[in-house]
């Protein structure tokens, strides 16, 4: 074989090499980080902001051990609607144990439950279900509490939807997490309901270990025992992390202001203040419930949140406009 020959054969392996290595990182160079979200300003905003945060060099460059994304769980990273899932399993609890509390028969809010009041319950705030959870499930081990929990999710199912709680996911905001994951953010999520509870499906359903679950908590005492002892949960509420509990317990668990938050109420109007407080460029995210054909249409709880929104210019996402779908699988 001539030189020049071979030559030519090099050159040409070398070319096709190139090409492909070319047309193999072309797709991941414009890959959409948010492909279930729709084109427009809300995608835009966030997009923008976690590439200029992630910058080096520019002016709004946030180091990684400063990148905490702070997240609520019921109505911003699953549906909550008619009640979150937390409280079906409260209510749950409520009806196994009322023989043994006969005055649940006209105490508030044990009555609703019992009479299966729509309306009653589904008015409810958190800080109502977080007691709920005290009262059922006090004098229990955390071991047992979370076998409780595990067997109760693995055979409930969503009264609309049919679907146990990992269809409820929004998708649009799992790719978010993991985008902001993929871009060195830490993530948290703060949530009204039981702390235990959620550190029960985070992992699993976000990614988001238990020591990254921030919420409302019972008081706890240790009790001495065979096998090193246990945790016991008390009949009374440590913390309720909702409006100004929130920002109590990401200073708490966290010890500083997120760089970005998300919500979809005024239970979320004080940790999405709390965010914009910290000095420099920060995000702030409301979730807007306003597809009642693929998913429910409510703003009644969080017209604080919204007002506070156009004044301070935060970045609210329609579910109808903003989002192509909503479940990981349609629902509907």
């Amino acid at each position: 074989m001539g030189v020049n020959m071979l030559r030519v054969r090099t050159l040409v392996r070398l070319t096709l090499l190139a090409a492909a290595f070319f047309l193999t990182a072309l797709p991941a160079l414009s890959k959409d980080a948010l492909p279930s979200w729709n084109e427009g300003p809300a995608k835009q905003a966030v997009l923008k902001f976690v590439e200029e945060a992630t910058k080096k060099g520019g002016p709004s460059f946030v180091p990684p051990e400063d990148r905490i994304a702070v997240f609520d769980n019921d109505g911003t990273l699953w549906a909550e609607r008619p009640l979150p899932v937390q409280a079906y399993f409260a209510f749950a609890q409520v009806k196994e144990l009322a023989p043994q509390h006969p005055d649940w028969k006209t105490k508030k809010p044990f009555k609703f439950v019992l009479d299966g009041d729509a309306k009653a319950l589904e008015a409810m705030p958190e800080g109502e279900v977080a007691a709920l959870m005290a009262a059922t499930h006090a004098g229990m081990t955390e071991e047992a509490f979370e076998q409780e929990v595990q067997a109760f999710l693995s055979a409930w199912k969503h009264p609309v939807y049919k679907v146990g709680c990992g269809g409820l996911v929004y998708k649009p905001m799992v790719e978010l997490l993991d985008h902001l994951r993929a871009n060195g953010f830490k993530l948290f999520i703060c949530t009204g309901g039981g702390i235990e509870f959620v550190r029960q499906v985070a992992p699993k359903i976000y990614g988001i270990p238990p020591e990254q679950v921030i919420g409302s908590s019972l008081k706890y005492q240790y009790q001495e025992g065979a096998g090193g002892g246990s945790i016991v949960r008390q009949p009374a509420m440590n913390l309720v992390t909702d409006g100004p509990g929130k920002p109590v317990g990401i200073q708490l668990h966290i010890g500083r202001r997120p760089l970005l938050s998300a919500g979809n109420s005024d239970g979320d109007l004080q940790m999405l203040e709390f965010t914009s407080g910290r000095k420099g460029p920060t995000l702030e995210i409301l979730v807007h419930h306003d597809d009642a054909q693929r998913e429910f249409t409510y703003d009644k709880g969080a017209e604080k949140a919204f007002s506070e929104a156009a004044n301070s210019g935060w970045t609210v996402v329609d579910i109808k406009r903003d989002w192509k779908t909503i479940f990981a699988a349609d629902q509907k």
